[in-house]
């Protein structure tokens, strides 16, 4: 059984280079997210710097993609808030078993995410546009939560093969 998982290990860089997107497209979009606030709250104190009036939808939208991006960045370094108090008081294959219920109720969201965000986006998001941009479709605004759902499916993939390996594999057959 310990080959199998070493075959299935060899996908452990896909996960490290999706991972590496996710975060280089969560730096960009806080850099961006910084200078556009920058540009509209100076522009409001000094005259010649312009202060847009696209600026304040456009920083929403870009911190919508940072939340929901960063949760799912979250699931990979095991960094979300959830509760371990009586993880030390229960049996270790417990913990194990409500580790994969969590993680099988996670890769469910993910999917809910993906079918209904991507339906909202679609139908939704469609019909309107933002107020300061009407050439802009509000499908950016509600595009977070399917393409957040990706990376959680992908993420929790992981988690999920992460914590049925400790079942089958002993620490010395590493």
């Amino acid at each position: 059984m310990p080959r199998f998982f070493d075959t299935i290990d060899k996908i452990k860089p896909v996960y490290d280079i999706a991972y590496k997107v996710v975060l280089f497209i969560c730096k960009v979009l806080l850099i961006v997210d910084i200078l556009i606030t920058t540009m509209a709250v100076t522009g409001r104190y000094v005259s010649f710097i312009p202060d847009p009036s696209w600026s304040e939808e456009i920083v929403l939208t870009c911190m919508a993609y940072m939340a929901v991006l960063s949760a799912a960045l979250a699931i990979r370094r095991n960094a979300h808030i959830r509760m371990t108090a009586f993880d030390r008081y229960l049996p270790k294959k417990l913990v194990l078993f409500l580790d994969i219920i969590s993680d099988i109720a996670v890769l469910v969201l993910a999917v809910v995410m993906i079918v209904v965000g991507w339906k909202y986006s679609i139908q939704i998001g469609s019909k309107g546009s933002y107020v300061s941009m009407p050439n802009l479709s509000r499908f950016w605004m509600y595009f977070p939560i399917p393409l957040a759902g990706i990376a959680m499916v992908i993420f929790e993939l992981e988690a999920l093969y992460n914590h049925i390996k400790v079942i089958f594999v002993k620490e010395g057959d590493i």
